[in-house]
């Protein structure tokens, strides 16, 4: 029987931090997951068999047994040996240790069953440790799944709890994501795939949608408030509607586009309870069309106003 090298599965050497074994198996399960090769028997092989290695790198104890076995009986680099020799009896179907009876080892190979799983022995059996029962069973490694999920910034502020539908195994999966009131864009929330009837945790990275009026810059929002010319030359007063509610703001008079008002404390609120502050952004904009009374009036301020902004 040859020895299987988990490393070399992975493409990872022994030196490998947890971190890294951990992406160089997500990045070879997402490449070779039968819902990406449907049909292709060979890359449900390789799936299997990325899986088989992760169970045993992943693990740290696994590993230390798994390294240990490894360089004190010397069956490396695909040398063979002889199972026999430490206690395993050949049933046909597999070596399977002489003192337990068998089963089909849940589709993994003969090295991993006899090592480290199948119904009959479990890696401790070799070194010392706990022994599997009779009835134990090599359970398929926890799986994870990355999407996203897309919210307002009013739900950022205040939470929400949002309905999601995810294709996962071939399956659709509907479940329902509560988002934290104070998230911030680029953050991701784990969710327990259990309770869905999901082997494994969904990662949702949050997205903001963009609605054109606010933008969040850390803790501050930016408002952009559109005035019309003779309300920034003359000053007025607007309702702005906030995360927080209406509030009425005085616009001061000759204010120009691109210029800001601070109104402290009516920002966004983090997860922390830290408020930041919003500013309102004038915006001048010229009306679509005009009056024979408007355009009269404009005609008399170009004739009267000294001012000229390009000099």
């Amino acid at each position: 029987m040859e020895y299987k090298d988990y490393y070399k599965i992975l493409g990872v050497d022994k030196s490998s931090s947890q971190d890294e074994i951990k992406k160089a198996y997500r990045k070879l399960a997402k490449k070779y997951h039968p819902d990406l090769n449907p049909n292709d028997t060979k890359a449900q092989e390789k799936f299997k068999e990325i899986n088989e290695a992760y169970e045993v790198l992943g693990d740290e104890d696994k590993k230390k047994k798994y390294d240990t076995f490894g360089s004190g009986y010397n069956f490396t680099n695909g040398q063979n040996f002889d199972p026999s020799q430490f206690g395993f009896e050949d049933f046909g179907n597999g070596y399977r240790y002489t003192y337990t009876t068998g089963g089909d080892g849940g589709g993994f190979s003969d090295f991993f069953n006899m090592f480290f799983g199948g119904q009959n022995f479990g890696v401790g059996d070799i070194f010392g440790g706990r022994t599997k029962g009779r009835n134990a069973r090599y359970e398929t490694p926890r799986q994870s799944y990355e999407s996203q999920l897309n919210i307002t910034l009013e739900e950022g502020y205040n939470g929400t709890t949002k309905d999601v539908n995810l294709r996962i195994g071939g399956e659709i999966k509907s479940l329902s994501v509560k988002v934290p009131k104070g998230i911030f864009p680029g953050k991701k929330l784990k969710v327990k795939g259990e309770k869905w009837g999901i082997n494994g945790d969904i990662l949702f990275k949050i997205n903001f949608i963009e609605d054109g009026r606010n933008t969040l810059e850390g803790l501050d929002i930016i408002y952009k408030l559109d005035l019309l010319p003779w309300e920034g030359a003359l000053g007025t007063q607007v309702i702005v509607n906030t995360l927080s509610g209406k509030i009425k703001v005085t616009i001061p008079e000759a204010i120009s586009s691109g210029k800001k008002i601070r109104i402290p404390k009516k920002g966004y609120i983090d997860m922390k309870n830290n408020v930041g502050d919003l500013y309102i952004e004038v915006n001048i904009v010229n009306p679509p069309t005009l009056t024979e009374e408007e355009k009269k009036l404009y005609e008399q301020l170009k004739s009267i106003s000294k001012y000229n902004p390009r000099k």
